[in-house]
């Protein structure tokens, strides 16, 4: 064996030695001893690895709020001589070690610390704002009510997420959950001694959704009073119509719906409409045949476009010239340069009109002139403004070509190679690939970023509700991550109208960070979590099933009127779908352009370790350009969003 090689088995096998040393102090001392011993074996351990060399260079480090903390227990505690200072020290250094990295246990004592401030405040007679979906009673209400048996059970519920902010708990914001627990209470299925902690209930939810996306069916389980024969009745006549009880199953004490979930089954509804190609005068339109052109691939792409050939060409001509010809000719050649004079320059988003917060340091000079022009502002809007003739023509001849756009999107109907493509795209999500580009705060290296996607298909038989032709998508998979779900209908809904090869779905998985956009809300729902695991065990103990097969006439009743009707009709409303893409083939970046012949390269931000050392150029800007471009696309306030890309379920 070489020196080297020498060096390197016995550097290994005393780092391992250093670790047993600390190991075995650390269990004395939880076996009674009060101290730590000073004497570290480890340093000497690591004083034998190299030093940092210009080889061997270390990132700047910036202390982290936790080193900070540690640094003053330090100084309050020179050496931990008791038990609990021990804990403390190694709670902190801990937290120093898995800051930044383990967002379950940052969500957990973010909890822990903001129960204890409350139970200081209480402690202290000081007003306590109790969350919206916590309901108080007297302490006297408290001891009189009579003490009944709770039983773990799964309750099976399905909501329209339209107008909450989500599945999730809020304190002070409208969710399922929210109300779920204060009808619960209300119908004397939780005690008056927990109506203000759904904790206390042990209330864990199966599938975490979204901001406005539904559920036809999804379940909490928790401990709850069930001596009530009509106690189901009773919880939904607290409800409003939005939300619903199928009914509930007791379950083993044990039994956790979160965790004993196997899988679950999404729907995503989307129309027709967002497989038709951008028009050719977009940004998006012009650089799809700019690059193919470059990569001489303009053929193929031609060909994946071949039902769609030529549809913005005729309803320019049917729809879009006979409103310009009516204008006088100096507004007709305002709208057109708005129309087709789109500059092929990338947008620079660092000077775009992003939102930003004051700093302190603002001079007072700058701030006080700020002020004066915002009052002269505010003066000049308070005389009522009437705008020329010219004006309001521009205004209303804007208004009727975008309405006629809009009545041509509405009036495609897909033919069934379209929706073909549109499997085929979806065909590619199947496995168990690396979804890191379709969630937020992941990383290419992350383990927890694979997921395993069994199926994922879209009904080849359309429906048309109010004009506007339909697709179903389902996607039955394990588990899925923050937005995972509507970013990959993005994507496939990209790479169609782009007549982009659907490997380019594939190649998203590899190391290179690109920017997918997560689809409208408004189409996605939970169609059901699937519990087989459980409910074979449960059937050889004689236990109830989990499932949701003998409610399946009121599901049904009940997505009906109160998600597919609310999805057709704000869509109808708001036009969601066609102004999300617009928004898209409009928006002057290249983050965009990996549905093009460009590939991943045209896009990519900046790659992952082990990626491309290129893409790494200017790589804090592009992530920052990127987010700005993702912002102003989806236009959706989420509200605040989960550590760590915490699972959708």
């Amino acid at each position: 064996m070489s020196a080297a090689a020498t060096c390197a088995v016995h550097r290994a096998y005393c780092v391992k030695i250093g670790f047993m040393r600390v190991n075995s102090l650390w269990q004395r001392n939880i076996a009674g001893r009060l101290a730590f011993t000073p004497a570290f074996r480890l340093y000497s351990v690591q004083s034998q690895f190299p030093s940092p060399t210009r080889t061997h260079s270390q990132p700047q480090h910036i202390e982290s709020r936790a080193e900070t903390e540690l640094k003053e227990f330090f100084k309050r505690v020179p050496w931990p001589t008791t038990r609990q200072e021990e804990r403390t020290l190694v709670a902190s250094v801990g937290t120093v070690i898995w800051e930044g990295q383990n967002g379950a246990r940052d969500k957990r004592k973010r909890a822990e610390e903001r129960e204890e401030a409350k139970r200081r405040k209480i402690e202290n007679g000081e007003d306590v704002v109790i969350p919206i979906y916590a309901t108080e009673f007297s302490k006297e209400d408290i001891e009189n009510e009579e003490r009944r048996p709770k039983k773990k059970v799964a309750l099976m519920i399905g909501y329209s997420g339209t107008g909450y902010y989500g599945m999730q708990l809020i304190e002070d914001k409208p969710t399922i959950e929210g109300e779920l627990f204060s009808a619960l209470v209300a119908a004397g299925a939780v005690s008056k001694a927990n109506a203000t902690d759904p904790k206390k209930s042990s209330f864990i939810r199966c599938a975490r959704t979204d901001k406005g996306v539904h559920a036809a069916g999804n379940v909490v389980s928790l401990k709850m009073i069930i001596e009530d024969s009509d106690i189901v009745e009773k919880i939904n006549s607290h409800l409003s119509p939005q939300i619903r009880v199928w009914g509930l199953e007791p379950t083993a004490k044990s039994f956790s719906c979160y965790q004993m979930c196997d899988s679950r089954v999404y729907e995503y509804l989307l129309p027709t409409h967002c497989l038709l190609p951008p028009h050719p005068s977009t940004y998006l339109g012009k650089k799809i045949v700019e690059l193919a052109e470059q990569a001489g691939d303009l053929d193929a792409v031609n060909a994946r476009q071949e039902e769609v050939a030529g549809y913005w060409n005729q309803v320019d001509e049917e729809y879009i010239k006979p409103i310009l010809e009516s204008a006088p000719e100096d507004i007709r050649n305002i709208i057109q340069q708005s129309l087709f004079s789109t500059d092929s320059a990338p947008q620079d988003l660092e000077n775009e009109d992003v939102p930003q917060v004051q700093t302190a340091d603002k001079p007072a000079e700058e701030a006080a002139q700020s002020e004066g022009m915002d009052a002269a502002r505010e003066s000049k809007s308070d005389e009522p403004f009437v705008m020329d003739p010219r004006q309001k023509l521009i205004l209303d001849t804007t208004k009727a070509i975008k309405a006629a756009y809009m009545k041509a999107r509405r009036s495609y109907r897909a033919p069934a190679s379209r929706i073909a493509r549109l499997q085929e795209a979806l065909d590619r999500y199947v496995g168990t690939p690396n979804f890191y580009n379709y969630t937020i705060q992941k990383t290419f290296k992350d383990p927890s970023a694979k997921r395993h996607i069994k199926s994922f298909n879209v009904n080849p038989t359309p429906v048309v509700i109010n004009g506007t032709e339909w697709l179903s998508l389902k996607v039955h998979g394990q588990s899925f991550m923050m937005h995972q779900i509507r970013k990959m209908v993005a994507m496939a809904a990209l790479v169609v109208r782009c007549g982009c090869h659907p490997d380019r779905i594939k190649d998203s998985y590899g190391p290179d960070r690109i920017a997918i956009p997560k689809a409208p809300g408004l189409g996605l729902l939970l169609e059901r979590p699937i519990f087989d695991s459980y409910n074979a065990k449960a059937a050889s103990l004689g236990r109830g099933p989990v499932h949701f097969e003998r409610f399946t006439k009121e599901m049904d009743e009940f997505k009906q009127r109160e998600i597919y009707d609310r999805i057709f009709r704000e869509e109808e409303q708001t036009a969601a779908f066609g102004n999300f893409f617009n928004h898209i083939d409009h928006f002057q970046t290249n983050f965009f352009l990996y549905c093009t012949s460009g590939g991943i390269a045209a896009a990519k931000l900046i790659s992952a370790p082990g990626g491309t050392q290129a893409a790494a150029t200017g790589g804090e800007k592009a992530g920052n350009d990127s987010g700005r471009a993702l912002a102003q696309v989806e236009s959706e306030d989420e509200g605040a969003l989960p550590t760590n890309g915490e699972e959708e379920g």
